[in-house]
């Protein structure tokens, strides 16, 4: 099998996966999402992915500066579960190998952070420092934030994160427990100012309005974001949020692209179409994957996208409208 994987044996391998669903959810923590998973092909019908063409394949994770492809590994999948290392720390090497550049990870994932942690000890050395690391804490309080953080680079086996995302915003108590007195705010300073995170973002997929209010309260850098064909038919970010982040210049993440593989189960959209759809509006969508299978078959779509044209987009939205509830059962 050739080297290159060329524009046709991408599509021969979305088509598989299209015809599989399937999806896993675990929970743990604070936070109420799911993973996000596309349906892996057969291992031996895994071609090998293409190496990442710098100029078409990397964008510039706003202000943070990171390149980044359009898909980056997700923190869930099987890295949310226990005792799972015999699968997780595969996934995440074979990641690592084809040069993923954005790893998704945090407390409230189960063993996700120890998965990762073995991962960097077992890859080849400085495989840490060529990915754009980032990480979550649940906390709303200054003291559980630290706290959080340091036994998050002590299980992931590093110095510093790169990215430290307040996680799971979904009312205005939240905002104003982190923005008041010895709140979560004071803790991601603290921890810029000493060199354990290099940036602060949010994260949020239950109400729009909620990261909308935190951007204007904060000089965020990134923010992290549900973004889906059917985003547009109820309580919308592509909207609301997503312009209110370009105009401040941060970077976009995506994530809830499959809505945890409900799409793909529903045979309703193909993970290129998905991939493609959130990869037009984020700068990196994470997904959260199953095995090396997977990240190969992600990796090589994503590395393979053409910009979707207007029509395509609104034909996508059309399609996913009539279940647009069940897709975005995350909101409130």
């Amino acid at each position: 099998m050739a080297d290159e994987l060329s524009r046709r044996g991408v599509l021969k391998v979305v088509a598989a996966a299209a015809a599989v669903a399937g999806c896993k959810t675990t929970s743990s923590g604070t936070t109420a999402g799911a993973s996000e998973t596309s349906a892996a092909p057969p291992a031996a019908a895994s071609p090998p992915v293409p190496a990442a063409p710098a100029s078409s394949a990397t964008r510039t994770l706003g202000r943070t500066g990171a390149h980044v492809e359009a898909v980056s590994l997700g923190g869930e999948g099987i890295l949310r579960t226990w005792n799972r290392e015999r699968e997780a720390v595969p996934m995440i090497l074979e990641a690592l190998r084809l040069g993923v550049r954005y790893c998704d990870t945090a407390p409230a994932y189960a063993g996700s952070l120890d998965y990762y942690g073995e991962a960097f000890r077992q890859a080849p050395p400085g495989a840490r420092d060529q990915v754009f690391l980032a990480s979550k804490t649940h906390e709303r309080s200054r003291d559980g934030s630290l706290r959080l953080l340091d036994e998050s680079l002590k299980r992931l086996g590093t110095s510093r994160l790169d990215l430290l995302q307040l996680h799971d915003l979904r009312t205005r108590e939240d905002l104003d427990e982190i923005f008041g007195k010895g709140g979560a705010i004071q803790a991601v300073e603290a921890a810029r100012k000493d060199g354990r995170i290099r940036f602060v973002g949010i994260t949020g997929h239950h109400d729009p309005a909620i990261l909308v209010e935190a951007m204007q309260r904060y000089d965020f850098d990134t923010v992290l974001c549900a973004v889906n064909p059917a985003d547009p038919a109820r309580l919308p970010f592509l909207s609301t949020v997503v312009p209110e982040a370009r105009k401040r210049g941060m970077g976009v993440i995506g994530m809830k692209v499959m809505a945890a593989g409900r799409i793909l189960a529903d045979g309703a959209a193909t993970p290129e179409e998905l991939i493609g759809y959130g990869a037009h509006f984020a700068d990196t969508v994470i997904v959260g994957m199953r095995s090396p299978a997977e990240v190969r078959q992600n990796l090589a779509i994503g590395r393979a996208l053409a910009p979707p044209s207007k029509e395509v987009l609104a034909a996508l939205e059309r399609r996913l409208a009539p279940r647009a509830d069940e897709y975005s059962y995350f909101k409130a």
